[in-house]
């Protein structure tokens, strides 16, 4: 059952019409490529289409092999071809054979245009990775992690939710197809999310997290003594309970401390109902294109600047200036329309596959204006210790944006 498993679209084929048409010559291309990277035959099926309106029809067959499959389909009219080999690896490693066969197939069909896909199947140990899991960066790049196991699959009220356990990252959340956090890189993301705002900030004492139902934002909150107060509204209530589950090694304990109180519900109507003012505002949300869309536009910050106590300040990712820089860019113009003071900054965040935009947004504190001393000087009276990513040289190096980002936020 171990094995791999190939599959090609074929556009705009170049070859000679005779292999869409005639089931013999295509049965004989393909029973002479298999045998001769050395699968074996063991029975095939060819089948002709009739003619349709004038034009002939294509061909569809199968050369059933002992190690598994090798499976074609002719759309002449479109001058098109699909293809599917399949190899097991149960005695042997036959994967060689068949990169070798679709690579001879796809030489002789001559596509102008092709999509290729690569799975593995089947692994004989449940504990090996088994599932490699994708996220599309844009529409045309895409990144992705290896998965031994899928420990949650749900449909909440909001969205599909995925926890996975990956030999990479340890477990693995993602919703709507997005990676969110996982146990082992968190950090990279939740601390520099939080804390050139939090130490920027003289004495915070009361932080509202929109989203965040994971956590780690409110941990990292609560490593600052003055912190009293952190409320999370978290619009999907089985983000929270999934984490509890499964994220324990993210929030360590946060979402039951005492300081923190978890509302469940739209962070925007929270906003708006609210009598409470915060220090420190977090947008800890899903990316615009999801649910969490409207919290992303000027209304939403409006309604976040409403909420802030004077001296305050809200922290957001922003997207990546690499793949999504027309994002970025609206969302730093619609954070300056509202805000006196808008420091953009970035890092690579491993989990989201990219170097990643974030932004400290307020009328009156500006992060890039604390020195290094001074940053060293607050994480050490605050007693921040055990930190995995954010420093004192990290803090003004995260604001040091390279030409092209600089460039994007001046467009």
């Amino acid at each position: 059952m171990e094995g791999l498993h190939l599959t090609a679209d074929l556009y705009q084929c170049n070859c000679s019409r005779e292999l869409l048409i005639n089931a013999e010559r295509l049965a004989e291309l393909c029973r002479r490529h298999t045998l001769g990277v050395g699968l074996t035959v063991v029975d095939e099926k060819w089948f002709t289409f009739p003619d349709h309106q004038g034009e002939p029809g294509g061909v569809t067959g199968m050369l059933l092999l002992a190690e598994s499959h090798l499976a074609v389909h002719t759309w002449p009219e479109r001058n098109g071809v699909t293809l599917d080999v399949y190899v097991c690896n149960y005695s042997a490693d036959n994967s060689g054979k068949a990169e070798r066969l679709m690579a001879e197939l796809l030489a002789d069909l001559k596509p102008g245009r092709s999509i290729t896909n690569r799975l593995q199947r089947g692994s004989v140990d449940p504990n090996a990775p088994s599932e490699m899991v994708l996220e599309y960066l844009n529409e045309h790049s895409v990144y992705g992690y290896r998965a031994t196991r899928r420990l949650d699959t749900r449909r909440t009220d909001y969205q599909l939710l995925e926890m996975f356990d990956t030999p990479q990252f340890g477990k693995l959340m993602r919703l709507d197809g997005h990676f969110m956090t996982s146990e082992r890189e968190e950090w990279f993301y939740h601390e520099c999310l939080v804390h050139p705002a939090a130490i920027a900030h003289p004495a915070p004492r009361r932080a509202l997290i929109i989203g965040g139902g994971d956590g780690g934002a409110a941990e990292e909150l609560l490593k600052h003594p003055t912190m009293e107060r952190v409320t999370i509204a978290e619009l999907d209530a089985g983000v929270v309970e999934a984490a509890r589950e499964h994220l324990q090694a993210v929030h360590r304990g946060a979402l039951n401390d005492p300081r923190v109180r978890i509302q469940i519900g739209d962070g925007f109507a929270f906003m708006r109902d609210t009598a409470e003012r915060f220090d420190l505002v977090l947008l800890d949300l899903t990316d615009p294109e999801t649910p969490a869309g409207p919290l992303y536009t000027p209304e939403a910050f409006a309604s976040v600047k409403r909420v802030l106590n004077p001296g305050g300040a809200v922290a957001l990712h922003i997207g990546t200036p690499v793949f999504e820089p027309e994002q970025v860019r609206r969302i730093a113009a619609d954070l300056r329309a509202a805000f006196a003071r808008v420091s953009c900054y970035g890092l690579y965040i491993p989990l989201y596959g990219a170097y990643w935009g974030l932004a400290v947004a307020s009328d009156t504190l500006d992060p890039t204006t604390i020195g290094r001393a001074a940053v060293a000087d607050r994480l050490t009276e605050r007693g921040i210790t055990g930190l995995q990513y954010y420093n004192a040289d990290v803090h003004g190096a995260l604001f040091a944006l390279p030409n092209f980002y600089r460039a994007l936020l001046r467009d």
